[in-house]
């Protein structure tokens, strides 16, 4: 009789998909504050305009470098694209 061990397995890997797709940067909100496209943003920073779209869906996130750069573009605070975590 096989084991449960596959469902358990399965579970832990969507627990860990959640974190990894936690909504944790601003980048939409702030491009659209600015005035700015993220092909805009894709050309500036010279990546795939896919890669940009990612991180406004928060689908994947930017090194904490890239987002400094991303920042700077946008001439904002890197604190305005991250989400804070602590709401006080």
């Amino acid at each position: 009789m096989p084991c449960c061990r596959p469902n358990v397995l399965s579970l832990r890997i969507s627990s860990i998909q959640l974190i990894i797709m936690a909504e944790l940067n601003r980048l939409k909100v702030v491009l659209v504050e600015k005035k700015k496209t993220a092909r805009w943003l894709a050309d500036k920073m010279g990546k795939d305009p896919a890669t940009i779209s990612k991180w406004c869906t928060n689908t994947s996130q930017p090194s904490i470098e890239t987002l400094a750069k991303v920042a700077k573009l946008l001439e904002a605070d890197i604190r305005d694209l991250l989400i804070p975590t602590n709401k006080e």
